[in-house]
């Protein structure tokens, strides 16, 4: 039985957040199916003209969230 494969798995393969055995099945059928080929084409132009982001948070955020975390896992244990 041929597997349908959504816009929404396509970005889930384009982004590697597939299982192995959905990521072999999504393989198979874009070899398999010119359509579905050209689909991921161009969402895969689509993503590598996404500007690339870092995000980097304060000190003072990373010691508020330690903080927080640590306080969060002594109330656990209490």
């Amino acid at each position: 039985m041929k597997q349908k494969f959504t816009p929404n798995d396509l970005i889930q393969y384009l982004y590697h957040e597939v299982s192995a055995t959905e990521r072999l099945a999504m393989d198979e059928a874009l070899c398999e199916s010119p359509g579905l080929r050209e689909e991921y084409k161009s969402l895969q132009q689509a993503y590598q003209q996404l500007p690339r982001v870092a995000f980097r948070p304060s000190s003072r955020t990373i010691q508020d969230i330690l903080k927080y975390s640590e306080r969060t896992a002594l109330e656990k244990h209490a």
